[in-house]
């Protein structure tokens, strides 16, 4: 054996004698797969003290490909996307419409291993709700599905405070797939917010359409001219009983997952900051944020679809 090979043979034992952690077998395997070429692979072996097995694993293992690395990085991407709004089970359907099959058990390893959790904690909130009166029957009555667009809508109003001001949202929700139809962002409780917020989603009721119109005992709501409107567009108002939040519960939960999705994860330094977050939300709620029980489809995708 050559002075260089004696050399080579020196450095392999003294990995095999310096060899006290998986990193330096993996280290010591390195050497013998570079110096196989030129010397006995069995002698390479013997001489760091090496099982021929423990150092196919090590080779193996070098060469291995994280098989999770693209779907980790599209994890990320929705994630991200999304502001970290999404959790595993709301990312499992986006990746599923995106055409990849894959389990929610799976989605919640990967998420874990790169450290992402949703962000979104759902806080109990208290919806504003004025002065109260004289109530119309509770048509509704929680039967909160719709079996078709413009069968069942929900509304009520919404307060949010920041430095040291109020701002106000009245929207309308369809019942069919949760579309947010029309909504009015106001500084104050208005009856022109009430019936500007009315309007707007008159205007988009087709003509043959007779919605059940749910509320709670709101003052706004038994407004003479609100109320005849209703009647001229053959709309049937419903109310809550009073003081039982539940009668209105899927409005409820739409306040709930915007405020902790938009306005507890952030400070405003203004109404008018809000203001705009909250226009951008509600799109993103319509066109973009998909929901389990619309087959893992945005509100709007869902209604499209099915039209």
């Amino acid at each position: 054996m050559s002075a260089c090979g004696e050399c080579i043979f020196k450095k392999v034992g003294r990995l095999n004698s310096a060899r006290r952690s998986c990193q330096s077998a993996k280290q010591a395997a390195k050497v013998i797969q570079e110096l196989r070429q030129y010397h006995a692979q069995d002698l390479l072996l013997k001489a760091a003290g090496m099982a021929r097995s423990t150092f196919y694993y090590y080779l193996k293992k070098a060469g291995h490909h994280d098989k999770d690395s693209d779907v980790k990085r599209m994890i990320e991407t929705i994630y991200h996307q999304h502001k970290g709004r999404y959790g595993y089970r709301r990312i499992t359907d986006a990746l599923r419409n995106g055409g990849l099959q894959i389990n929610h058990k799976r989605v919640a390893r990967l998420m874990h291993e790169c450290g992402l959790k949703s962000l979104v904690r759902v806080k109990k909130y208290k919806s504003y709700k004025g002065q109260q009166g004289k109530i119309a029957r509770n048509l509704l009555n929680r039967k909160f599905k719709a079996k078709k667009p413009n069968q069942k809508w929900v509304t009520d109003v919404t307060e949010f405070n920041v430095a040291g001001s109020k701002l106000y949202l009245s929207p309308i929700m369809d019942l069919y797939n949760g579309e947010i139809i029309s909504y009015n962002i106001s500084q104050q409780p208005t009856f022109h917010q009430t019936m500007d917020m009315l309007e707007k989603a008159l205007r988009k009721l087709p003509e043959n359409s007779k919605p059940i119109l749910h509320s709670d005992q709101g003052w706004q709501y038994q407004m003479r001219e609100y109320q005849n409107k209703l009647r001229k567009r053959r709309i049937r108002q419903s109310m809550s009983r009073k003081g039982n939040c539940l009668d209105n519960a899927s409005m409820e939960s739409f306040f709930a997952i915007l405020k902790s999705e938009m306005f507890y994860l952030r400070k405003f330094a203004s109404i008018e900051v809000l203001k705009t977050h909250i226009d951008d939300y509600i799109y993103y709620y319509n066109n973009e944020r998909i929901k389990q029980k619309l087959n893992g489809l945005s509100p709007v995708q869902y209604r499209t679809q099915a039209a």
